[in-house]
């Protein structure tokens, strides 16, 4: 009897062991799975953090006039300066964005510090390390090229000039002294024509665009100053005045300079 009881004892006792030994088992696997998912996690992680957006279809030059054009407007109607001829001036000055002066300091326009007394950056232009003017946001450039053209008076004739012809516009910037380059009137009539800047001009004026393509040619030529010529002889060659002349190009007296460009209406 007592052999039998020994027996169940220790049958009783082993069994006990084992289940103890099972439930261990099965603690120590629930662990190992819950590490496996928590590694699983941090690769979808980091895929979703580095989605690259959908990529615009527009160029550089394309991507820039969406981007400026509704500024480029607002200093038409409020500075009168066709926002064609803004938008074009800010695509060549600043090489649609991507120049230095644009990049690191917002200056779209290549406007150089004069009496400017804000931050400043040095850049190679005509001369090695010239001053420029250094803005905090682009729209502060707009603004400051709209205060530049309409506060001195070198560029007075030009809002005598028929705010949508941009073609006038152009040129007479180049014979105000804005740009050395020969070919700047031409530069900036080609954009404004290649990507029909007109039509923002269009817009603020309540016009047409389509009917520009009937009155694209103007009744403005250039003259480019010989030794010998003066605003008598060349009024008299293009069958105007003195006057005239002088009110176009913003002259105050009668002194031109050999080279020096000039408007004729």
């Amino acid at each position: 009897m007592k052999h039998v009881f020994f027996i169940i004892v220790l049958s009783v006792f082993v069994f006990s062991c084992g289940s103890k030994k099972t439930v261990v088992t099965k603690k120590s696997k629930k662990t190992e799975t819950e590490q496996v998912i928590v590694e699983k996690k941090k690769p979808v992680e980091k895929v979703e953090t580095t989605k690259v957006p959908t990529t615009s279809t527009l160029n550089s030059t394309e991507a820039y006039i969406e981007t400026y054009k509704a500024v480029a407007q607002k200093e038409m109607t409020l500075y009168n300066i066709p926002a064609s001829i803004t938008l074009a001036q800010g695509i060549l000055e600043s090489a649609s964005g991507k120049g230095r002066l644009s990049v690191e300091a917002n200056n779209h326009f290549g406007i150089k510090c004069h009496t400017w007394t804000g931050a400043k950056i040095y850049h190679d232009d005509d001369k090695k390390g010239e001053c420029f003017r250094k803005y905090n946001s682009a729209k502060y450039s707009f603004r400051d090229h709209s205060l530049f053209l309409s506060s001195r008076k070198r560029y007075a004739g030009l809002f005598d000039l028929n705010i949508s012809n941009y073609k006038a516009w152009a040129r007479g910037l180049k014979a105000a002294g804005y740009a050395t380059d020969r070919k700047y009137p031409q530069k900036l009539i080609s954009l404004i024509e290649r990507y029909e800047l007109y039509k923002y001009d269009d817009e603020v004026l309540g016009l047409n665009s389509s009917r520009r393509k009937f009155t694209s040619e103007d009744s403005i030529q250039e003259h480019v100053v010989a030794k010998g010529d003066t605003l008598y002889n060349i009024s008299k060659r293009y069958n105007t005045t003195v006057k005239a002349l002088q009110n176009a190009n913003n002259i105050s007296g009668t002194s031109i300079a050999v080279g020096q460009v000039l408007i004729i209406k």
